[in-house]
């Protein structure tokens, strides 16, 4: 079995108050690249996970035994030997460790279904889980884990990621977050959503990271028709009107910033 775990940015991040159980009240609008970490599984005499790629060395226990968490958590035989090529940069915005989850879900459903309670199983592996199961654009309530259809306008547009390769912690974002409420996100089409929206982790994420305000500058000079910063950073987006116009982008990008990771593709 073979699947892709489907990076995920967030269009519009609204971040409406702070709970009393320590987490955020968010509303997002998920969407995800067709380009990813890429997983393998093979029946095995018990559940053995094996890492290798580009971002292997940066994965630290946490994001390692998610994909382990996952098999833990559905009905998938004896066990499975997976391979993980870890493509995606890691603490970087894109939901690597849940789409990595997200894809062991969908194996499992491919071979034995999945329970009815899946949602809940996979919200407690992590607040992106449930929606990169799907890897469907839509719109996340709650912490993230309620989720809603959303008309999704936007499937092939040409997007093109760019990442510092600074990894940026979601915990000290969120801290740093002011706590004033700017408004909820926005009704309508995935396209009027994510040009009407916003990320209020932004600001956060800048004054720690400097890097963040730097490639944000930096997309914002290649004609873009929306550049905005993905989930608690560091990577930041660009959304393009057309192929030629995002490759384009990822030449200047390449030219200006040689050492900075970058993915170019198209929104699903």
């Amino acid at each position: 079995m073979r699947e892709t775990a489907y990076a995920k940015i967030n269009l519009a991040l609204h971040v409406r108050r702070r709970r009393e159980d320590g987490y955020h009240e968010l509303e997002t609008l998920f969407a995800f690249i067709e380009a990813g970490d890429r997983l393998s599984a093979a029946p095995a005499a018990r559940d053995e996970v094996r890492v290798f790629g580009e971002f292997a060395g940066g994965l630290d226990n946490l994001f390692d035994n998610i994909v382990a968490s996952a098999l833990a958590a559905l009905p998938h035989g004896p066990g499975w030997k997976v391979e993980l090529e870890k493509n995606l940069p890691v603490a970087a915005g894109l939901g690597g460790g849940s789409a990595d989850a997200g894809a062991i879900f969908r194996m499992v459903e491919s071979r034995y279904g999945l329970p009815d309670d899946w949602p809940a199983r996979a919200a407690r592996l992590g607040a992106d889980v449930p929606a990169c199961v799907r890897s469907q654009a839509c719109i996340g309530r709650g912490t993230g884990i309620d989720l809603e259809p959303i008309e999704n306008d936007l499937t092939g547009t040409p997007v093109l990621l760019v990442n510092p390769r600074v990894p940026l912690a979601t915990g000290p974002v969120f801290k740093d977050w002011g706590g004033l409420d700017r408004g909820p996100m926005p009704e309508g089409t995935a396209r009027q959503i994510a040009l009407a929206g916003r990320n209020d982790l932004e600001g956060p994420a800048t004054a720690l990271c400097s890097e963040v305000a730097d490639v944000l500058a930096l997309l914002r000079q290649t004609g873009a028709w929306l550049v905005r910063m993905s989930g608690s950073g560091a990577t930041c987006f660009a959304l393009y009107e057309s192929d030629a116009d995002r490759d384009g982008a990822s030449g200047l990008v390449r030219k200006e910033r040689p050492d900075w990771w970058q993915l170019a593709g198209q929104l699903r």
